[in-house]
């Protein structure tokens, strides 16, 4: 019920409102509220009212309290004095739930900070992700990542900022950023950064809605077509990368006849879409590979060589640590392992990868097909030592005994 409902009561609050860390704060107080009430006195015929209500009296409570700021002594004036009583406006609890969550994306995307800023705050605020989550996606530790929402939690309030949706004129900036939180959320749902689960369906496939959401209002937009049709084609694998007991299964040893079909033929169709039309982005470049993945019968039949061309051409158009990695494996399958681990050194220069599980883990396996055991067992236990999946660390532990090296101790 809480993320069904929680969208909708963020999305009330902004709007009468307009400050995101009292929204917030007044958000998680109806909801412990909530947690106290409901299990003795039952949930409410109308539960999302009555967390609207709730929240709007402790945000009323504290302008009250705060008679300091003359911003919000004015916007209590402006209330009438039985107002904390007053039933919700219909528009505020009415529409489906991801449309509000759409909204609320737009909403929390604001001008007035930077791209990432947008991104890291709608993840945290509107999608509900951890701060590990996130962090893990800017490759930063997680103390730095609370730094960064706070500041950005700052900034809006230094710039007054209120939350009305874009202008015609704001509306590609905000699409853009857009596509960067529903892209990452599907990339937490389709790999989960911790927990015993590899998989989160539900998180994957709201996503993917989100989008297609997106997609329906801007159907000649060709990055949001690409976003759609990437986690489509990637999302179709998603029955094949676990075995019955969770475990994770490479792409190399994936029953191919499990992947949906549906999917891929969705996927396909909209990239055939938008790839003539002109521009080509990153999503449109990162759903062409997805493609030829998808259309190869098996592992062995992969063109590795068109998708190492795709990955340069999208190490040009959208660089970043993570290309760089998935690059060096299409190269090292298409032009042997020691062209991949070439690309991989510079990587082992930056502190931020250096922490990070997949740089091992690849590594480890180019390293293996390259026929140095010891540098791969090395790696691979580098590897199982950072992740906090336990699939993923699982299955780096597996590759790890299957090289046959012992470490040893002592003199």
């Amino acid at each position: 019920m809480w993320r069904r409902e929680a969208p909708h009561v963020l999305g009330a609050l902004l709007r009468r409102y307009g400050d995101l860390g009292d929204c917030e704060d007044a958000l998680q107080d109806a909801a412990e509220t909530a947690a106290g009430r409901w299990p003795t006195a039952g949930v409410p015929d109308d539960p999302r009212a009555w967390l609207i209500r709730v929240a709007s009296r402790r945000l009323i409570d504290r302008v009250r309290a705060d008679s300091a700021r003359t911003r919000r002594e004015a916007l209590d004036a402006t209330r009438r004095p039985d107002d904390a009583h007053v039933a919700p406006a219909p528009d505020d609890i009415a529409g489906p739930a991801t449309d509000d969550t759409l909204r609320l994306f737009l909403l929390c995307c604001h001008p007035a900070l930077s791209r990432p800023s947008q991104v890291a705050l709608t993840l945290r605020v509107v999608a509900g992700l951890g701060v590990e989550q996130i962090a893990a996606a800017y490759l930063v530790p997680a103390r730095t990542m609370t730094q960064r929402l706070s500041r950005a939690r700052t900034a809006l309030r230094q710039a007054g900022a209120r939350f009305a949706m874009p202008s015609a004129a704001e509306l590609p900036d905000r699409v853009a950023a857009v596509l960067d939180v529903c892209h990452l959320v599907f990339t937490e749902g389709y790999t989960r950064t911790a927990g015993e689960s590899l998989v989160d369906v539900e998180l994957a496939e709201e996503a993917i809605r989100l989008t297609r959401q997106v997609h329906v209002a801007l159907p000649d937009h060709d990055e949001v077509t690409g976003a759609l049709a990437l986690m489509l084609l990637t999302h179709a694998r998603s029955p094949a990368r676990t075995d019955a007991g969770g475990d994770l299964v490479p792409l190399a040893e994936q029953d191919r006849s499990r992947w949906r079909r549906e999917l891929i033929d969705e996927g396909v169709a909209l990239l055939d879409q938008a790839l003539p039309r002109g521009h080509v982005g990153r999503y449109q470049l990162q759903a062409a590979i997805a493609a030829v993945h998808a259309e190869a019968p098996t592992y062995p039949a992969t063109d590795w060589r068109q998708i190492s061309i795709l990955y340069d051409m999208l190490s040009r158009v959208a660089p970043t640590p993570f290309v760089t990695l998935n690059q060096a494996v299409a190269v090292a399958m298409a032009y042997g392992p020691a062209a991949g681990l070439a690309l991989l050194d510079p990587l082992l220069a930056d502190p931020a990868l250096r922490r990070h599980h997949r740089l091992y883990a690849v590594r480890a396996h180019l390293l293996e097909l390259g026929g140095d055991r010891a540098g791969a067992a090395e790696n691979y236990r580098r590897a199982a030592g950072l992740t906090a999946s336990l699939p993923e660390q699982r299955y780096l532990n597996r590759r790890l005994a299957a090289t046959g090296v012992i470490r040893c101790s002592g003199a």
